[in-house]
């Protein structure tokens, strides 16, 4: 199928298959469909008109229903139709966080931006597994730093949380804080503990579990490097020194200011 901005994946998880759409976007966001045998639950619709448009028609030609839509950490596209959020989410994403968030978008992106979900919402408490589409949904508390949304299990193999983890310096927008950095371990830790094979977010698409790995050597090491440097340009020379060449590097700035503030 040809898109004319973002790329398409497919994962084939045993009894069901993962679509991954990479959007290409400024925020690097991914849009997911999770298909079963006789029909769909899809997830963070994108946010931009050009690419919820590739989203629908690429839904469109799998045909088969959608029988539930969620919305985690993501509110994109998903019209009038109901939607799935974890409890305490469709609060949060009307306040002054995540409202203003969004408000600030459509300043920015104007008229590109799509509508924002007008749907019903039904909320689902933590801790509980939904199956739909034939496909088990287990939702656990996601990052104690990070919005109040869940950390998906799906069917047991794909483990979706608001940032895939890459083999890269992380952004400032995911860790924030000193005790952002222990929440991120914490949470990267419980995925690998979940026995899933396939780590996706909100931002990024799909890794592997030496990703997640990686992921939770680099943010030990960024306590090491916070706690042994007292400047933010101190942390980020060693930050290049411990990594050096690893993606991401012009981030370090913004990160080094979100931690020593």
């Amino acid at each position: 199928m040809a898109q004319t901005k973002g790329r398409f994946e497919v994962h084939d998880l045993g009894n069901f298959k993962l679509h991954v759409y990479h959007t290409n976007d400024v925020m690097a966001d991914a849009s997911y469909i999770i298909e079963g045998k006789d029909s769909l639950v899809t997830m963070e619709h994108p946010l931009f008109k050009d690419n919820v448009a590739e989203f629908n028609i690429y839904i469109e030609k799998l045909g088969k229903p959608i029988e539930k839509i969620i919305s985690d950490y993501h509110l994109g596209g998903s019209g009038n139709y109901a939607q799935i959020m974890a409890e305490g989410m469709e609060e949060f994403s009307k306040g002054p966080i995540y409202g203003g968030m969004m408000k600030g978008f459509e300043q920015m992106w104007g008229d590109t931006m799509t509508e924002l979900p007008t749907g019903d919402v039904t909320e689902v408490p933590f801790g509980t597994t939904q199956t739909w589409a034939g496909v088990t949904f287990e939702f656990r508390h996601g990052a104690s730093s990070d919005f109040p949304a869940a950390s998906l299990l799906i069917g047991g193999k794909a483990y979706y949380t608001h940032w895939t983890p890459v083999k890269a310096h992380v952004s400032h927008l995911q860790i924030s804080s000193p005790a952002a950095i222990d929440a991120e371990i914490a949470e990267a830790e419980k995925s690998l503990a979940s026995g899933a094979e396939l780590f996706i977010g909100g931002h990024g698409g799909a890794a592997k579990r030496d990703a997640v790995e990686f992921k939770i050597a680099y943010l030990k090491k960024m306590k090491e490097i916070l706690t042994a440097n007292k400047s933010s340009q101190d942390f980020v020379d060693a930050m290049k020194k411990a990594y050096p060449g690893l993606p991401g590097e012009a981030g370090l700035e913004d990160l080094g200011k979100a931690l020593y503030k």
